[in-house]
């Protein structure tokens, strides 16, 4: 094996805590670790690398099942992409809708922000959460 990593180093050089790394190594993300005569888990580059791919993908959204799709077109690069596509077609439309819902969000406090009210009775926030269809 070159370049032994420990879970310690793998952290460090991949910015992935222990804990996930192990959360990743149990749900089938990333393989089972060879251990060293003393028991600790020893990685290789080939693990740094897919750690880096799971740890990007988790960046961009991708939930662990999509990741472990994406993995397995990675390990098979004869296959076509169309899955691929697939998936970031659906996951853009996703954010798409997430980006309208907080463009309403910022809209509606907008609406109601700097309130000159000098009291809770009258504040334009409190009265819209009473009556959200009023806003």
């Amino acid at each position: 094996m070159t370049n032994p990593y420990s879970i310690g180093d793998l952290s460090r050089l991949s910015g992935v805590n222990v804990e996930t790394i192990r959360y990743y190594e149990k749900v089938g993300l990333l393989p089972a670790a060879k251990r060293a005569g003393n028991g600790y888990r020893q990685y290789d580059d080939a693990s740094l690398d897919r750690l880096a791919f799971v740890r990007r993908g988790r960046e961009l959204g991708f939930t662990i099942d999509e990741i472990r799709e994406l993995l397995g077109l990675a390990d098979h690069p004869d296959r076509p992409c169309a899955d691929a596509d697939r998936m970031t077609r659906a996951h853009l439309d996703d954010i798409e809708g997430k980006i309208r819902d907080l463009q309403r969000m910022r809209h509606a406090l907008i609406e109601v922000a700097n309130c000159d009210s000098r009291t809770a009775a009258h504040c334009q926030l409190l009265q819209a959460l009473a009556r959200p269809g009023l806003n």
